[in-house]
């Protein structure tokens, strides 16, 4: 069962806020500069998704599973359990 978007959401909203800083996700952050605000403010619920909104979370979301050689279809809760995975594999 993949992950479903409000987790998605969530996901990629702890990233932006609490990552976007660090060095080493500056490449990401710069590049998915639409994708990881939009996925916050959906998230906080200070926008509501539309279709273009659900398709830019969804393309940050897959690079993001690329990124750290994660399977699309996994079940992620967080972006913790993103990283240990990662780290595993």
């Amino acid at each position: 069962m993949a992950t479903d978007f409000g987790k998605k959401t969530s996901i990629l909203a702890d990233l932006w806020i609490n990552f976007r800083a660090e060095e080493e996700f500056s490449d990401f952050i710069e590049y998915n500069d639409i994708g990881l605000p939009l996925a916050y403010f959906i998230h906080t619920e200070l926008v509501e998704p539309t279709e273009k909104a659900v398709q830019f979370i969804e393309e940050t979301y897959n690079l993001l599973c690329a990124a750290l050689n994660l399977d699309l279809d996994g079940d992620y809760e967080n972006l913790n359990e993103m990283f240990e995975k990662s780290q595993g594999s």
